[in-house]
This record gives C-alpha cells, structure tokens and sequence, in this order.
C-alpha cells in the first residue's frame, strides 16, 4: 500500500457540513474521499450543484473515490425493491457525476428470521447483476460488502455473488472489522477470490473474540488493536489490487473530536502500513 493510495470515509469524523469535513481531509494529508453520500446530498440541497461539489473538491485537491448509503434490496416487495433501486441509481448517478468510483451497498435477506443459502446467494446475484445492467454507462463499480446484512456474512459468500453475477463491474468491498467479526479467514483470501476485491475499507479491532465484537463500535485505530492488517493487505495486493484503501471508522472518541483532529489521527495510523 502507498500513500497516494490513502483515503477516508466521511462517516469517520463528524462536521458541520462538507466544507468543513473536506478541509480536515486534506490538511490531515488525504488526497482522495470516500462519502457517505448523505452528506453530499445535504449540501446539494442548501443550492449548491454538482459542479460546486467539483469544484470544492478540487479546491482541497481531493479526489472522490465513491460513497455508499443503503443495502441493495433483494427479497422486499416489488414496490420496496423499486424505490431502493431507484436511489441505488440515484446514487449511482452522483457518483458517476462526481468523476466516477464505488458505490458500497449491503443486501437484505429472505424471511424473519432471515434464512441463508446458496439459493439466497443466487437471488442477490440476479438482482445484483440486473442492476448493473440499469446504470450501464456510468462509471460506476458496485462492490458487496459483507457482513452488511442479514444473509452475506462472509467474504466467501461475497465472492460466490460475483462469480455467479458474472458482470464486469461487479465485486467485493473488503474491511477487516467484518473479516474479525465472521467466519473469513487469512487463508480465504487467495489470489483468485480477493481478484475480485474492488475497494478496502482499514480500521482495527479491540481484543474482543470476533463472535463478541460490535464490527462498528468496536473499531480503533489501525495499529491500536489485534488484525494483522499488513497481513490483510499483502494478501489484497497479491490479487492485482492496485486501488484505495480507505479508512472507516465508527469512533465515539473520534467523533468527540474537531474533524481536523480526528483526521489527522486517522492518517498518521495509516503511515505504518504503506511501503513509502
């Protein structure tokens, strides 16, 4: 991993509005952003357009990489999987608009509770793949994140939805708080399933068994906590991955912060990790 290869996730600090989280971003030493895209969308609201947001960007000298916002329904209604699919492009759209990257979603599951099999992991392929099929055109990768969600909880199962999706701009979105938290293993990521890794979340785990651990609320510092995270990435980058790694974090300590401290905290434990 390099430096240029750093990024953050919005949801990391908090802020008053988007100037001011951009601002920490690129004093801290970030050169590229991840949105939770509500946040772009609050600030398109108060009149500001598209091209303001560019244009912003580019004042910071920041590259927007993608965002996410809400799971990829699968087995709601017909009229629930119509109005989600409609934000999913929605969102779609405002990525594509803001240069292109990744939109992150979860997927939902069948019944309550709800059940898990191979024939569910078809169903989320099918879905995932006529979605696709409905932004053609923009430039716009959907990577599945695991363990958002009743029914994907591995990074095993995120991969069978791909190779059975069989689209091009289908793929997995890696974070090792989800890794810690089920059954995914070091020896799960081999060359041909992490090939389909197509964006990295960073974070780091208390010393909590993984079946114990609250994958959100239990996040530190990369460094600060028990993943072997250049582990982690030796084994991504042995499948081709040459994109962001982005760090997330769901941190009441660092949400009690200024953003421009909780920054410039995020990327110094970021340093560590990269070879130059």
């Amino acid at each position: 991993m390099q430096i240029q290869q750093l990024a953050i996730n919005s949801v990391t600090t908090k802020h008053s509005g988007l100037e001011e989280a951009l601002s920490a971003y690129a004093d801290a030493g970030f050169r590229q952003v991840e949105f939770v895209l509500p946040h772009v969308k609050e600030w398109l609201a108060q009149g500001h357009t598209v091209a303001d947001v560019r244009t912003l960007l580019d004042s910071y000298g920041l590259r927007p990489i993608g965002g996410f916002q809400v799971g990829l329904e699968c087995f709601s209604s017909s009229e629930a999987r119509k109005a989600n699919h409609a934000l999913q492009r929605e969102n779609a759209q405002l990525i594509h608009d803001l240069g292109g990257g990744t939109l992150v979603v979860g997927t939902d599951g069948p019944g309550d509770p709800p059940g898990k099999s191979l024939a569910g992991l078809e169903v989320v392929a099918e879905t995932l793949n006529g979605f696709l099929r409905s932004i053609d055109g923009l430039d716009v990768t959907v990577a599945i994140e695991f363990n958002w969600g009743p029914m994907v909880k591995s990074f095993q199962s995120a991969v069978r939805i791909c190779e059975l999706a069989d689209h091009a701009r289908a793929g997995v979105l890696f974070d090792p708080a989800h890794y810690h938290c089920t059954p995914t293993k070091l020896e799960h990521l081999t060359p041909e399933a992490t090939a389909w890794i197509r964006h990295v979340h960073l974070d780091d785990m208390r010393p909590i068994p993984g079946d114990l651990s609250d994958c959100n609320a239990d996040r530190v510092l990369p460094g600060e906590g028990i993943i072997p995270l250049s582990d982690l990435i030796a084994a991504i980058e042995a499948g081709g991955y040459s994109g962001s790694f982005s760090i997330e974090m769901f941190n009441a300590d660092l949400w009690a912060m200024p953003a421009a401290q909780a920054a410039k905290l995020c990327y110094e434990s970021l340093l560590p990790l990269c070879s130059d």
